[in-house]
């Protein structure tokens, strides 16, 4: 008996860039943020300061990394000659 196929949300290959970019900074300001929330680790305060902190940068990153991603790919186009 053939399996039924679930549907599956994909996304348009031209949002690609766009959820590079979302993912991308997601995690870098997970990482940095949690980094830089490390001297609450003894305050019991760590995890509340840390995603309030990740949101507050991801928000702000987001659109800067959204914006930024074609002139850096130009730039390292050039740079690299390809």
């Amino acid at each position: 008996m053939p399996r039924e196929r679930k549907p599956s949300f994909r996304a348009p290959a031209r949002f690609a860039p766009y959820l590079f970019g979302a993912i991308q900074s997601g995690l870098t300001c997970l990482v940095a943020s949690g980094i830089a929330c490390a001297p609450m680790l003894g305050e019991g305060h760590f995890l509340a300061h840390w995603l309030s902190a990740w949101l507050i940068a991801w928000v702000t990153m987001l659109p800067i990394v959204i914006l930024a991603a074609p002139l850096i790919q130009k730039l390292v186009r050039r740079i690299t000659g390809n």
